[in-house]
């Protein structure tokens, strides 16, 4: 087959860690929009990208982008889309989304409808056919329309890649595995270094950051729509990728730490690392902020404190963020990243972050806050060379 557009959507702001992410497997970027980065590449690259990826929210397969202004022009150019080259005879093909901003046609359900019945005289005239029986595999197709221009894709994932399968359950206000993914990407942290998360609720950052250090594929224990799409991607490759990624994983040392003042809430975050296969790399603990302490230096306290939004009362924010100002200055040599929409958290921490980043957590705008300390003096190596700690 020739090479495959594709499409992996990510949080809006998160764009660069995902291009890495996308150039790391391999693959050339063709574009990138808002919350989108485009990449050329196989149907291997569809598995890699699923298995791999850990801060896109899914990956789609363009079928095709055209320009429309009318529900004539939007019929006629879904129907020119090659369709047969994607979806068999049986095929199970329905809209899942459409969504449109700035642009003429804007009904999500009328989209919806005439993309099907455009689908459907397609590929009527390619298998000479009336009527579709649609018992195969899921073909579930997402498009999007901006200012006229409408892409039109496959949707290769299925449930979204946030889902990693280790948290069953979550606390109040949990932050997504592939944004905590994306934060601590943005960080200066590698795996032997030590990370601490003070209010960690489930328990999201230390097991995403676990799973980094110990190399574990975040979407190597679950399953994916295109893994029935055998018309034209080969079975095999999911069970050989899914090999490699079990062979690549390490188990290494890690310093890896998760507080909170709920017990219940901590249960959770350990029986969502042993799922995520972290148990023995993150450790769990009931302790308040207040009493935020770690011996080591030169460790990076990364954490999604409340922003008011979800807490009954905004007048315990204050004190909140003045506590982890304070527990912040008492660890020597540390930095600090934080992730909140509250619009006085320098003021109550008492701290002017070095830069913030603006990044959208679901609906919310928040800021990432970045207090970076000093780096580790360089290490002796053997034969007289030097690392960075």
């Amino acid at each position: 087959m020739k090479e495959l557009s594709l499409m992996a959507p990510c949080h809006f702001g998160l764009e660069a860690v995902l291009k890495r992410e996308i150039y790391d497997l391999g693959y050339e970027i063709t574009r990138v929009e808002d919350g989108r980065v485009y990449y050329e590449g196989d149907p291997e690259a569809i598995v890699l990208s699923n298995i791999y990826l850990r801060s896109a929210e899914r990956v789609l397969l363009v079928v095709g982008r055209f320009h429309a202004e009318t529900f004539e022009e939007f019929f006629q150019g879904i129907k020119a889309q090659n369709w047969e080259s994607y979806i068999p005879g049986n095929g199970r093909f329905w809209v899942k989304k459409a969504s449109s901003v700035q642009s003429a046609l804007f009904s999500p359900s009328d989209l919806q409808s005439v993309a099907k019945k455009a689908i459907v005289e397609r590929l009527k005239e390619f298998y000479h056919q009336e009527w579709f029986k649609e018992d195969g595999a899921d073909y579930p197709i997402r498009l999007f329309i901006y200012k006229n221009e409408v892409t039109v894709t496959l949707d290769t994932t299925g449930v979204s890649l946030h889902k990693r399968g280790y948290r069953t359950e979550a606390g109040a206000a949990p932050i997504s595995e592939t944004l905590a993914a994306a934060l601590i990407m943005l960080t200066p942290w590698h795996g032997d270094r030590i990370l601490l998360d003070p209010m960690c609720g489930s328990g999201t950052f230390p097991i995403e950051a676990a799973m980094m250090a110990m190399n574990i594929a975040p979407g190597a224990k679950r399953h994916f729509t295109a893994e029935k799409w055998t018309n034209f991607i080969d079975k095999k490759l999911w069970g050989e990728i899914r090999k490699q990624a079990r062979e690549g994983i390490k188990d290494i040392d890690t310093d890896i730490q998760g507080y909170d003042m709920d017990p219940e809430v901590i249960k959770i975050a350990r029986d969502n690392a042993e799922r995520a296969g972290v148990s023995d790399k993150v450790h769990f603990q009931v302790r308040s902020v207040e009493k935020t302490s770690h011996a080591g230096k030169y460790g990076f306290l990364i954490s999604n404190p409340p922003y008011g939004e979800r807490l009954e009362d905004k007048k315990d924010l204050p004190k909140l963020y003045r506590a982890l100002g304070d527990a912040y200055r008492r660890l020597d040599s540390w930095s600090m990243y934080l992730i909140t929409s509250y619009e006085d958290a320098e003021r109550d921490l008492g701290l002017k972050s070095f830069k913030n980043r603006k990044i959208y957590n679901g609906m919310i705008k928040a800021y990432f806050y970045q207090f970076p300390g000093p780096k580790p003096p360089r290490r002796k190596k053997t034969g007289g060379e030097v690392s960075e700690g």
